[in-house]
C-alpha cells in the first residue's frame, strides 16, 4: 500500500470543505466555463467531476461544462479553435503543436495534471520480456499507428543505450490491443499505464512485465490543463478560481478516493467500481510523484521541462522549438499543496 504524505497545507483544504457552498455559489452570478477531457470519462479525471459535484466550483463562482474528448492533441485543437475555455492535453503534443503553428497558438498549459506521464510497455512473462527494457529484443510490440508511448520510444532506446529498432512494432487499434496480448499475437504492447487496467482483468498481472517509461530515466510531464489566451487575458479570475477548485478536489481524492470515484461513476453509470479503483490506485502514482512533494501539485520544474522540449524536438524532428515560457504559464497557479507518494 503506498503511503501518503500531506502537508498542513493540504489539511487546511480539507477543513475549508465545510464551508456552506450554496451560500457562495448564490451571491453572485455564475460564470460559464467549457473544460474538455482528453478521453472518456474515468478515474483518471475524477477529479474534475467531484469538483463540480461537491459545488467548488460554484463556490468560485463558476459553471463548469465538463465534456469527453477524443485524444490529447484534439484537446489542443478544441481550445485553441475557441470552442473550448479549458482541456486537458499532453505537454509533448503541446510542444509539437507550437513548434509547427503557422502563428502565435493561443494556448498555455497552467496547470500539470499528470507529473509524469503514464507511458508503459507491457509484455508477457512466458514469451520472455522481463524486468528490462532490453528483454525486448526481437520481440513483437502492438501499438497503435500514432500515439503517444509508440512516438515517444526513440527517447527510451536512447537513455538505455538500446537501438531504435530493437523489437517489432505491430500496428493494432487501440480496441484490440488487450486482444492481442491475450491470444498471444504480440508480446507486448503500448499502453498509458492506468488504461491496461482491462488487461490486468483478463491476465492476472503477475504473468505481466510492465516496462515503465519514466523508471527508464524519460521524464516527460504528461496532460495538463490547458487554458486559450482568450480566457487567460479576458477573465484571469475564472482562471484561478478554477484551478482552486480543481486542486481542492484533487487533494481530496489523493487522501480519500471514494468520494471521486463515486461522483464519476454518477457521471457514467456503466462505469465499473472496481475497474475505477484499480485505475484510480495506478493514476495517483503519476500525479503525486517525489517532484510534487517538493514543487506542489499542478508545479513544474523549469529544468525538467526545457528538457522535454529539447527531447521532443529531437525525436519528432521539429524545427524552431518553443521557448519554455510559451508553453507553461505560471500566473494561475493555486497556493502550493506539497503533496507526493512512495511506494
Amino acid at each position: 500500500m503506498q503511503r501518503r504524505h500531506f502537508l498542513s497545507s493540504a489539511c487546511a483544504l480539507t477543513a475549508a470543505s465545510a464551508l456552506p457552498l450554496a451560500v457562495h455559489a448564490q451571491a453572485k452570478a455564475l460564470q460559464p466555463l467549457k473544460l474538455t477531457l482528453d478521453f472518456k470519462f474515468s478515474s483518471q479525471t475524477a477529479p474534475f467531476v467531484l469538483a463540480a459535484a461537491k459545488g467548488y466550483y460554484a463556490a468560485e463562482g463558476l459553471d463548469v461544462q465538463i465534456d469527453s474528448g477524443s485524444g490529447s492533441v484534439a484537446s489542443i485543437t478544441r481550445v485553441a479553435s475557441g470552442a473550448y475555455d479549458l482541456g486537458l492535453g499532453d505537454i509533448s503534443a503541446l510542444i509539437e503543436a507550437h513548434a509547427k503553428a503557422e502563428t502565435a497558438l493561443p494556448v498555455q498549459a497552467v496547470y500539470q495534471y499528470y507529473n509524469r506521464a503514464p507511458f508503459v510497455i507491457i509484455g508477457r512473462k512466458d514469451r520472455g520480456v522481463g524486468t528490462s527494457f532490453a528483454s525486448l529484443q526481437g520481440k513483437k510490440v502492438a501499438a497503435a499507428a500514432v500515439e503517444s508511448t509508440r512516438r515517444s520510444w526513440p527517447m527510451v532506446a536512447k537513455q538505455q543505450k538500446l537501438g531504435a529498432d530493437l523489437f517489432q512494432w505491430v500496428t493494432t487499434d487501440f480496441s484490440a490491443r488487450d486482444n492481442v496480448v491475450v491470444r498471444g499475437d504480440v508480446d507486448a504492447a503500448t499502453y498509458f499505464h492506468d488504461s491496461a487496467v482491462s488487461l490486468f482483468q483478463r491476465m492476472p498481472p503477475a504473468q505481466l512485465s510492465v516496462l515503465s517509461y519514466a523508471d527508464a530515466g524519460v521524464h516527460l510531464y504528461g496532460n495538463a490543463v490547458l487554458a486559450s489566451t482568450k480566457l487567460m487575458q479576458e477573465r484571469p479570475e475564472a482562471l484561478k478560481g478554477f484551478l482552486r477548485a480543481t486542486q481542492r478536489a484533487l487533494v481530496e481524492m489523493l487522501a480519500n478516493p471514494q468520494a471521486g470515484l463515486d461522483a464519476v461513476r454518477q457521471r457514467d453509470p456503466l462505469l465499473r467500481a472496481d475497474l475505477e479503483a484499480a485505475r484510480w490506485a495506478i493514476t495517483r502514482g503519476y500525479l503525486a510523484t517525489a517532484e510534487t512533494q517538493a514543487a506542489g501539485l499542478g508545479r513544474i520544474v523549469p529544468a525538467v521541462l526545457k528538457q522535454q522540449i529539447a527531447e521532443v524536438g529531437e525525436t519528432f524532428a521539429l524545427g524552431q522549438l518553443p521557448a519554455p515560457e510559451k508553453l507553461w504559464n505560471t500566473a494561475f497557479l493555486p497556493t502550493a499543496v506539497k503533496q507526493g507518494s512512495a511506494a
